[in-house]
């Protein structure tokens, strides 16, 4: 697969979907560019923004297995897992793995669910494997979790700990749409007839893995890679902050960039790509000191307002 194929099979993705969700192209073509950085996505946005059905239809677009877990407070860890049972046939111990088993996981209100069992992800999310009783299965491979969370939600909730943050390796918004947008929403959905939206797969799943290959195979310059940490460092450094950007961001902003170039046409990662990336990948792996009474989406446009600052004041390479 070239680098123009790469480009290709993006753009083909992102116009298919966008036939059934309106105003999202970019976060639509973000989640892609995760995919191809081997990386998983949080989505933050209201009830009924459409959130769940642009995961599931980015899945039928690239033909990949899509599975669903919704969080509720009594969810256990092997409810995602799996676990062991014996066969009433032959009295053996069997397997039954969980949902967490396909190429996308959406994971829905993912703070609605317990510590235990938030903590069942982050094996899956870092080291693409499960243990289920003291035995290690690895996950299929292309493989991405995708969570939603209400930002604003307050009651019946479990906030996630910075751990859970900081294995999502972008953030997007999902908010409501203007009045043109909501026009066009209503009138595709008349067209429709109410059905719920289904798309044939555009590539298959060689073709993904050969494009996540192609993706982390692009050149990047050490200046550039010097960029990223002086970025990430400032931010560190910050008064308002009281728990910066991890190494792991670090990397997650280098891999993110690398797809990005890939999708844009480029084998080599351009300064523009790390400004564009880096608000996505880091607010919400920053903490703010003062952020008593302040929702989720209220720290992260106050976090986000520091990254920009930070990247208008660091020179660039070239």
């Amino acid at each position: 697969m070239t680098k123009t194929k790469c480009f290709e099979l993006v753009n083909k993705v992102v116009r298919a979907v966008s036939k059934f969700i309106v105003g999202y192209e970019r976060n639509i073509e973000l989640m892609i560019i995760t995919m191809l950085s081997r990386g998983h996505a949080l989505l933050l946005g209201y009830p009924g923004s459409a959130k769940t059905l642009t995961a599931k239809l980015v899945a039928e677009a690239l033909g990949l297995d899509f599975r669903r877990i919704q969080m509720t407070s009594d969810l256990l860890p092997t409810d995602i897992v799996g676990t062991k049972i014996v066969d009433p046939k032959t009295g053996d111990l069997r397997t039954v793995k969980g949902p967490i088993f396909a190429n996308i996981v959406l994971v829905d209100e993912i703070n609605r669910g317990n510590p235990k069992t938030q903590a069942a992800l982050l094996e899956a999310m870092q080291e693409y494997q499960v243990t289920i009783e003291g035995e290690t299965y690895r996950l299929p491979q292309p493989f991405m979790v995708i969570a939603t969370l209400n930002p604003i939600e307050t009651q019946g909730i479990f906030p996630l700990p910075q751990a859970q943050l900081d294995r999502f390796s972008i953030s997007l918004d999902f908010r409501y749409p203007n009045t043109d947008e909501e026009v066009e929403i209503l009138t595709r959905d008349h067209k429709n007839k109410g059905l719920e939206p289904r798309l044939k797969p555009i590539c298959s799943i060689d073709e993904v893995m050969k494009a996540i290959d192609e993706a982390s195979s692009t050149y990047v310059d050490n200046v550039i890679i010097r960029y990223i940490v002086n970025i990430v460092n400032k931010l560190r450094k910050l008064e308002e902050i009281v728990l910066g950007p991890s190494p792991r961001a670090s990397v997650t902003i280098l891999r993110i960039a690398k797809a990005m170039a890939a999708v844009r046409g480029r084998d080599y990662v351009i300064p523009d790509d790390i400004k564009y990336v880096v608000p996505y990948v880091l607010r919400h792996r920053i903490q703010l000191k003062q952020s008593l009474g302040m929702n989720l989406w209220e720290q992260l446009l106050e976090i986000q307002e520091k990254i920009m600052e930070i990247l208008e004041s660091e020179a660039t390479p070239w």
